[in-house]
């Protein structure tokens, strides 16, 4: 058995994805992860070279999350007989370790047991744009510090037993809760202004030719033009986050671990996810880690 690799599903996302291929290829080796290239993309295709790229269909379908997360489901399980842990998710959503650890992402997930879902914290890189006026180069972190603790991303995705991921990648029907103590989700949806405004434009356009409102869609609704609102809003309003002093994530850990409960009838497993209006900065030892 192999240690790990990682999986995502993308189309056209071509900032995020050289993101997600940097990160993987480089901690699990690029024969390690799969890309799923929805529409076919030419783009997606060139950057994946050396990865597993499965082409499917780019047809839009008002129930796109549901088939993307189905799809997902099947191809996490016939990975598990060859892996022992596989890393699944958005590709604007990268699993990493702590330098603090003393170890990398490898070594760390060939010493972790399995038959278990991990549950790393979920942190949103953000862009402040009055204070970070660099440009992205080929690292993230470094032009972008700051980070807001996000428990809608704080997601079940490093999987190793048999198990169904709920749609959104949010919910698993393991019934233990796994969060070690340096693992984190990155976010990175709102790292950087110009490409945020550009994956939306995307997206918008992919919900207008499906042809159907918010409510008749299984789509988020940040997917629709009318839910957008105004995108320089979203980054002003970054500066208007409480700073918090060091980077101390255990009480946040201990409070999932506090709530964690069946939810409701559906057979998976929750923790609380309050919103939280703060952020931080990103000690020095993350710089360049993506």
């Amino acid at each position: 058995m192999q240690t790990a690799a990682a999986l995502t599903m993308v189309r056209d996302d071509a900032f995020f994805l050289a993101a997600w291929l940097c990160h993987y290829g480089g901690a699990l080796g690029r024969e390690n992860c799969y890309v799923i290239n929805h529409g076919r993309g030419p783009e997606v295709t060139a950057l994946a070279e050396g990865c597993n790229v499965i082409g499917i269909p780019g047809d839009a379908h008002k129930n796109f999350d549901m088939k993307r997360w189905r799809m997902l489901n099947n191809f996490v399980m016939g990975l598990r007989c060859y892996y022992d842990h596989v890393i699944v998710g958005d590709v604007d959503e990268l699993v990493v370790l702590d330098p603090a650890a003393g170890r990398d992402l490898l070594s760390f997930l060939r010493e972790t047991p399995v038959n278990r879902v991990l549950t790393p914290l979920g942190l949103e890189v953000i862009h402040r744009t009055d204070v970070e006026t660099a440009p992205i180069g080929e690292r993230i972190l470094g032009p972008r510090r700051h980070v807001r603790v996000a428990p809608h991303y704080s997601k079940p995705c490093v999987v190793s037993v048999g198990t169904k991921i709920a749609r959104g990648g949010h919910f698993t029907q393991y019934d233990k809760l796994h969060t070690p103590e340096h693992l984190y989700l990155l976010h990175l949806k709102y790292c950087d202004r110009a490409a945020y405004g550009a994956a939306m434009d995307r997206r918008n356009a992919m919900t207008a030719e499906i042809g159907t409102g918010i409510k008749g869609a299984a789509v988020g609704r940040h997917w629709f033009a009318e839910a957008r609102g105004e995108d320089d809003a979203v980054f002003d309003g970054f500066s208007q986050l409480p700073m918090q002093e060091g980077f101390d994530m255990a009480p946040l850990r201990r409070r999932m671990q506090r709530s964690w409960k069946p939810r409701g009838e559906t057979g998976y497993w929750e923790f609380d996810r309050p919103a939280q209006q703060a952020q931080y900065l990103l000690p020095e030892r993350f710089v360049g880690l993506v």
